[in-house]
């Protein structure tokens, strides 16, 4: 028998060791996964009928696969044939259909076919033409709006071979046709040439559709002018708009439909000279003729098509589909298309799928059921059996099981002091880690303490040794000055040991103001004596302005930002110590500050012509205690320093190589609004 895995390594988590309560849970747990263990064994060998093998799990899935083809065979076949049965019917009611208005629109052309030559036989037409005075125009006026209102036409007139109407039925009417000019026009074209015009068209003075019918109108064998009947078939647009009809001319341009929207597209690209004829005739009042969107889904036998009007899929809106049949008119050359949306077809095709997938899986379902009845009988009867075996087991078992349950409480006891004595030593190593941490912190200030002195220290040395030789000279008045800039060092000294306390408890400054300039110049003269043989420039950028020099020599109150003087002169000396560091060799020594201002930002950068910044180095530039100067020459805390104090100011330090050569550090602070009386207090009260 195996006892349950010991855990080796585990971290301790508890602070006190386990009770009898937890001990004796974790050797249940133990000997459950021991039990576990044994009845795979033991039940391994009893031979299970019903266990999982490979060949079983083929033939399960050449079964499912089976089931799954049939279904799909089953619901493609009842889709395919209800959707093809739908079809075939809206196809016989389209055809119905457009039987029906093709009679009903050659009814009413042909009743209107043989009146404007009615009309142009008569002898008030004809003198009206042949000699248009005053009187023989008003008596065509009065005839020909008493025969309109009989024949029930739109319009009827009469234009002469000029192309000029002389009457009209409505006369008397503010958009009478009286006065116009029809010379473009192809049915006065047609009837001039003593043909019968027919033409569908936008009328130029109304603006209203209509197809007009003209006739020739002969005097003594000569042709005098051309008779010109109207008709108005908006009534056209009176269809189901659910099952569109439209009729398109022999151009394929829609200009009857029961959709208004579709009215004056085509159905088809149009040729740039059709499009200029349809144009120059003013057919459709000389608008764009755009394309239907239109597109072929699918062409059906017999000549049908499945089309889909629209622009495809927009959103949770599809463009909708028709079944489209086209039917020729004959004479004029007009062509009448029908078309009976095809969502009907496929929600009936769809319906009658699902019925068949859920008919057949209820099928699948009930062979399935009676097939696990048969194996649940069968179970019954093997598990009488087995359990008889199992009871003959179970008293051998409880004894293994004792044994097994007493070794894993002895092994849980020795991890269970394992864990405490591990405790007890991470105790242990965790109050030395907390004693090391203050040590070395203890001694990072000492180290920051020493470099930021080293500055003040320095230039005091030199103050102090020029204050002796002006005393032997005599020169007590430049002394006293030296004297005062000693007093002044010093008590930049106190500040600095005061700002090292605020960088090591992280505080940051309230409301503190500093004046570049003055800062500026304070660094300047403090480092004049290291930066002879160098050329420094100071520039001031500002925002959508060019570079000028800057005047060092007044504080602008406009460039203040918000930091502390002291510790923003601390940064500067820092980066401009490190500058003289890095061109130090150089044989034209070169440094540059630049003063970039924005609306809410100031930005101090520092470069030099050195050799640059290593790729290697820029990463840890900023980490404390890292420097790449010799051992003595300095601690690496002075650009670590100088990036917590513009974190603490809300700002930030960043280091770069210049395109030209050389390293760029720019130190960018919050602009602060100050008048010219901060900066004079600021220079009063400073070091």
């Amino acid at each position: 028998m195996k006892a349950a895995p010991r855990q080796h390594g585990a971290a301790p988590h508890a602070t006190q060791a386990p009770s009898a309560q937890t001990q004796a849970r974790a050797a249940a747990e133990a000997l459950d996964e021991f039990d576990a263990f044994g009845d795979e064994e033991r039940y391994a060998t009893i031979g299970d009928p019903h266990r999982t093998t490979p060949a079983i799990v083929t033939r399960r899935l050449l079964i499912l696969f089976a089931l799954v083809a049939g279904l799909v065979a089953a619901c493609g076949l009842t889709w395919t044939i209800t959707w093809q049965h739908g079809i075939d019917t809206l196809r016989r009611n389209a055809a119905v259909r457009a039987d029906r208005t093709t009679a009903a629109l050659k009814s009413t052309l042909e009743r209107y076919e043989s009146l404007p030559y009615l009309l142009g036989e008569h002898p008030i037409v004809q003198d009206a033409l042949a000699s248009p005075d005053a009187d023989n125009v008003a008596r065509a006026n009065q005839y020909l709006e008493d025969l309109n209102r009989r024949a029930r036409a739109n319009v009827a007139y009469i234009v002469t071979a000029t192309g000029r109407c002389v009457a009209a039925s409505n006369w008397n009417q503010p958009d009478s046709f009286i006065g116009q000019e029809y010379l473009f026009r192809p049915y006065f074209v047609e009837a001039v040439k003593g043909k019968v015009g027919r033409f569908f068209g936008i009328g130029t003075t109304s603006l209203d559709p209509g197809y007009y019918i003209s006739q020739p109108v002969r005097r003594d064998g000569k042709i005098v002018g051309v008779a010109v009947v109207k008709l108005n078939l908006e009534w056209f647009q009176g269809a189901d708009a659910s099952e569109p009809l439209i009729v398109t001319d022999d151009h394929g341009v829609i200009f009857l439909s029961s959709v208004p929207a579709w009215k004056y597209h085509t159905v088809k690209p149009l040729t740039s000279d059709v499009i200029a004829s349809i144009f120059d005739t003013r057919q459709y009042a000389r608008q764009p003729i755009a394309p239907l969107p239109m597109s072929v889904v699918r062409t059906l036998e017999g000549g049908a098509q499945i089309v889909r009007i629209g622009g495809g899929r927009t959103g949770n809106y599809a463009a909708p589909r028709f079944l489209a049949s086209q039917r020729l008119l004959g004479e004029p050359d007009w062509r009448l298309i029908t078309m009976a949306p095809i969502d009907p077809v496929n929600a009936d095709a769809r319906y009658a799928t699902i019925v068949t997938g859920f008919g057949y899986v209820s099928l699948c379902l009930l062979l399935f059921y009676w097939r696990m009845r048969r194996a649940r009988v069968r179970e019954v009867m093997r598990s009488r059996a087995l359990l008889q075996k199992a009871y003959a087991e179970l008293n051998q078992r409880v004894a293994e099981r004792t044994a097994d349950l007493s070794q894993a409480n002895e092994q849980l006891t020795k991890e269970v002091s394992e864990r405490t004595r591990a405790e007890q030593e991470l105790r242990a190593a965790h109050d030395e880690l907390i004693q090391a941490s203050k040590l070395a912190a203890l001694g990072q200030m000492a180290a920051g303490i020493t470099h930021e002195l080293n500055q003040p220290l320095a230039a005091l040395r030199g103050f102090s040794d020029n204050t002796r030789v002006f005393l032997e000279r005599g020169d007590h008045e430049s002394a006293k000055e030296n004297l005062e800039a000693i007093a002044a060092l010093t008590e930049r000294m106190g500040k600095i040991t005061n700002q090292l306390k605020l960088f090591v408890g992280r505080a940051r400054p309230r409301n503190a103001r500093a004046g570049v300039a003055r800062a500026l110049r304070n660094v300047l003269a403090l480092l004049q004596k290291r930066l002879q043989g160098v050329t420094v420039e100071v520039s001031l950028i500002e925002e959508g302005a060019a570079a000028v020099r800057f005047n060092l020599e007044s504080d602008d109150p406009k460039l203040v930002a918000h930091c502390d003087d002291l510790r923003l002169e601390q940064v500067l000396i820092n980066l401009l110590g490190n500058a003289l560091d890095a061109v130090a060799g150089t044989p034209a020594p070169r440094i540059a500050i630049d003063v970039q201002t924005s609306q809410e930002s100031l930005a101090i950068i520092v470069s030099d012509n050195g050799p640059g910044i290593p790729d290697d180095v820029l990463p840890r530039l900023f980490e404390p205690f890292f420097t790449t100067k010799e051992m003595g020459q300095g601690l690496g805390l002075g650009l670590a320093i100088c990036s917590s104090i513009a974190r603490d100011c809300g700002g930030s330090l960043v280091a770069r190589n210049n395109a030209q050569g050389g390293a760029e550090f720019m130190l960018t602070l919050r602009r602060a609004r100050a008048q010219a009386t901060d900066i004079a207090g600021s220079v009063t009260t400073g070091p």
